[in-house]
């Protein structure tokens, strides 16, 4: 009668000390308890660390993910807990994958989320593949996300912290990915439990801040970036109304957001005015009432499905989405156009969707994930 090995803490049938795991470390707190914690349980652990961008000055910059300061965080940890530890330039793929794109799409006047596109490109399909070239068994990283393993293979769950849950990030992560992949912080109640844990490892990290901004936009100044990557950009223009009647001008469609109502520069009118579409080849900045945001129909694409069965075998999916990664899910049905677009129609209307953002469902009691895409048309 043949036998089943037991599995181990990663729910591998192997036994922990012959059980590679290469830990994603960008030098934070949460991915540093991961490799430690994995460490100290006995696994064979090999800590990576990639080096996205150079921002000359920004390198020393704390709370900047992936930075001069971060990298040797990382390599401190792998020091301090016996585990061999990697920098991999990465800085060609990162642009090609992640900023180009955001840049273009600021520039066409979307409100893109590059976290999303660097944990679907970058992390989870360049670095997985490494991962998987140095022998690993599977890649841990320090994500606040659940693996549960259900009826029909591993499924994505939110965090049990709703405050530190990151499901909306990491929508894209296929099947394939999700199989390989694990989150060992995602049970934790709190962050406070992951600093009592890099404090129990005695990691210098324990009380380092939370990264708060873009990696790659230090300072939270995304149209200054943008001037960079795009000179020109800022190209001055009119902000009209709804009726395009000229109000102002702007020194550049690339400062604004839907959705926005500060600095527009067009006070004296007797009612608040916002931002409710971008029109980047008239270089126009269209505002109006805050009726005018809300919005009802949401076209996605590039649809990434985890569900049980194919996206496309029901005419419509009574699910809850996000459209921003701080409010809760809420409910809406999706209409499949084909694998990869739908239509959703939300059951309460929200303001400020724009295109460049994701649609991300999750099931009715909005636990599991199970999937998304991304808002592609305006309004």
């Amino acid at each position: 009668m043949p036998f089943d090995p037991p599995l181990n803490s990663l729910g591998l049938p192997k036994p922990v000390a012959e059980t590679r795991v290469v830990v994603a470390m960008s030098g934070g707190v949460d991915s540093s308890v991961v490799a430690a914690e994995l460490a100290a349980e006995g696994y064979d652990v090999v800590g990576v660390t990639l080096q996205l961008y150079d921002h000359g000055a920004a390198l020393a910059k704390k709370g900047a993910c992936c930075a001069g300061r971060d990298i040797h965080d990382a390599r401190r940890v792998a020091e301090d807990m016996g585990f061999p530890h990697y920098v991999l330039d990465y800085e060609s793929k990162f642009r090609d994958a992640v900023i180009d794109e955001f840049a273009d799409a600021y520039l066409g006047g979307a409100t893109p989320v590059p976290c999303i596109r660097c944990n679907e490109r970058v992390k989870f399909r360049d670095l997985l593949e490494t991962a998987k070239d140095l022998g690993a068994d599977c890649m841990a990283t320090g994500h606040y996300i659940q693996r549960k393993m259900g009826a029909q293979g591993a499924e994505l769950h939110r965090a049990a912290d709703p405050v530190r849950d990151q499901s909306y990030f990491l929508f894209s992560t296929t099947q394939e990915q999700l199989d390989y992949l694990r989150f060992p912080l995602g049970h934790l109640a709190t962050k406070a439990e992951t600093r009592a844990l890099a404090a129990k490892h005695g990691l210098a990290v324990a009380d380092k801040p939370d990264s708060q901004d873009i990696c790659f936009v230090p300072d939270g100044n995304y149209a200054a970036v943008i001037e960079k990557l795009r000179p020109g950009a800022g190209e001055p223009g009119e902000i009209v109304d709804m009726d395009g009647h000229v109000l102002g001008t702007h020194e550049g469609v690339i400062h604004y957001t839907i959705g926005q109502r500060r600095g527009l520069g067009i006070g004296g009118l007797s009612d608040p005015l916002y931002v409710v579409k971008l029109d980047p080849e008239a270089r126009q900045v269209i505002v109006g009432p805050k009726t005018a945001l809300a919005t009802r129909t949401v076209p996605i694409r590039e649809v990434n499905w985890l569900g049980d069965g194919p996206f496309t075998g029901q005419a419509e999916w009574h699910l809850s989405v996000k459209l921003r990664s701080t409010r809760p899910p809420a409910p809406a049905i999706i209409r499949p156009v084909s694998a990869t677009e739908a239509e959703v129609e939300l059951l309460t209307p929200e303001e400020g969707v724009s295109p460049g953002q994701a649609c991300v469902f999750y099931d009715g009691d909005g636990t599991r994930v199970l999937g998304g895409g991304w808002i592609w048309k305006g309004r």
